[in-house]
């Protein structure tokens, strides 16, 4: 009997579509026809909300990553509005991928909850926005996603008791992330996902893995020590002009990634025999007999 459930691997658009919609289709199609992913997730952000006015006005940090003249200008240059994520989430059901977003702020919340998609990601950074979270809790009805990134053991604590509080504890999955783009091997700290597991196993919904890691090996490890869910970014090209680009995958690595997640998947199980059907041709042709 295989205890473990079956992969489910979210391809993290984010802001990876450079702000152009026929980009954002294309990734979707991709995800679901060539990597077999089961998700896509974007970004929405209200960015007068979230940004002073002074971060607002500022220049980018990284002026050769930058699609506007300002902060404020670039992120609104990568944000879709919420008929265009109407848009996005029709083509994902026409093509048979589940839709998702992170959102950022309560104003994006309550835009995304207006499409009701199947689950809404909150990020590391927004983790303690309560005021979000409780307006989640009690007009969303579907799962919510947290990522633990740059947050407390008490943090989370308080975090999950918050959704006991509100009764909405079993739609809540936590997820495991370091936040670094990219981050280092030695600092995805793996075993978190078994603190997270013996900690809140019995009392979310399940547990889950964001990567922003180089290569697919940590995923599979990840999985197998028990995040089902998987999270990884993901581009047409990492040299293309953005900051996620480089700490994503493109295709042919989302693709191998749920190859190896599902191959995985088949071999964690126990022999159903001590001597398998496949052993025993081999067995009797090959063991000595003898003795």
């Amino acid at each position: 009997m295989n205890h473990y459930k079956k992969p489910y691997v979210i391809a993290e658009i984010g802001c990876n579509h450079k702000g152009e919609i026929e980009i954002a289709k294309e990734l979707i199609k991709i995800a679901k026809i060539f990597c077999n992913a089961d998700a896509v997730k974007f970004q929405k952000r209200n960015n007068k909300e979230l940004l002073t006015e002074e971060q607002y006005n500022a220049p980018h940090p990284n002026s050769s990553n930058s699609y506007g003249d300002t902060y404020g200008a670039h992120r609104e240059y990568l944000e879709f509005d919420v008929n265009q994520h109407a848009e996005l989430k029709s083509y994902c059901e026409s093509i048979g991928i589940t839709y998702s977003t992170s959102v950022w702020d309560t104003t994006s919340a309550k835009e995304i909850t207006s499409l009701h998609p199947e689950f809404i990601k909150i990020p590391s950074a927004c983790n303690n926005n309560f005021e979000m979270l409780g307006w989640l809790c009690d007009n969303y009805f579907g799962e919510i996603h947290i990522s633990t990134g740059m947050t407390t053991k008490d943090e989370t604590a308080i975090l999950v008791n918050y959704f006991i509080e509100k009764g909405r504890n079993k739609d809540l999955v936590l997820y495991n992330c370091t936040s670094g783009y990219p981050v280092p091997f030695e600092d995805i700290c793996l075993l978190e996902i078994k603190l997270l597991k013996q900690k809140y196993g019995d009392k979310v919904k399940y547990i889950g893995f964001s990567g922003h890691h180089l290569g697919i090996a940590v995923d599979v490890a990840a999985y197998t020590l028990g995040a089902h869910i998987v999270e990884r970014h993901y581009t047409l090209d990492r040299t293309w002009k953005g900051t996620d680009h480089a700490a994503s995958l493109e295709p042919m690595g989302l693709r191998k990634l749920s190859r190896d997640l599902n191959a995985v998947y088949e071999a964690l199980a126990y022999k159903a025999t001590d001597i398998l059907p496949i052993e025993q041709v081999q067995r009797e042709k090959l063991k000595n007999k003898k003795g």
